[in-house]
């Protein structure tokens, strides 16, 4: 069974501007988040986060609100070079080069993304690692926005 996870890829921290954090992940390819927050809920997180498993998909969305689907590739390190965006918490992550709409989305990710949150959560649907499967391999290769 493929795992599937929200990764909103927000600071905690109202200060730090949203498109930064989502273009430097995007950029260097990453997936992760910041060092704001209760310590020992922190450390559960990075834990947590440290124990998913490579080839794990990962959804976001971007500033314009259209969603993004990755990949875990690699093992967790702490990027002191985030620090500005707050992003330091990271796997790498291979992401589709171009964003999706909610229709093409499985409803399970839209579910978890409209319930708020700036949490990387696993997403707990029967359906979603195959539906996020097809999605991956039918569209890893586009340059435009699939709709």
């Amino acid at each position: 069974m493929t795992l599937v996870y929200r990764a909103p890829l927000r600071s905690r921290s109202e200060d730090v501007p949203f498109d930064r954090t989502f273009d430097r992940a995007q950029s260097l390819g990453l997936c992760g988040f910041g060092r704001f927050g209760d310590p020992e809920r922190l450390a559960r997180r990075v834990e947590r986060f440290a124990e998913v498993p490579d080839g794990s998909f990962v959804w976001t969305r971007d500033p314009d609100g259209r969603y993004r689907l990755g990949r875990i590739e690699g093992p967790y390190f702490y990027d002191s070079d985030g620090k500005d965006v707050d992003l330091v918490h990271v796997r790498p992550c291979q992401w589709l080069d171009a964003p999706l709409t909610e229709s093409r989305c499985p409803t399970a990710v839209v579910a978890t993304f409209g319930r708020g949150g700036r949490n990387f959560q696993q997403i707990h649907d029967d359906r979603v690692g195959e539906e996020s499967t097809r999605i991956w391999n039918t569209f890893r290769t586009d340059q435009e926005t699939i709709s």
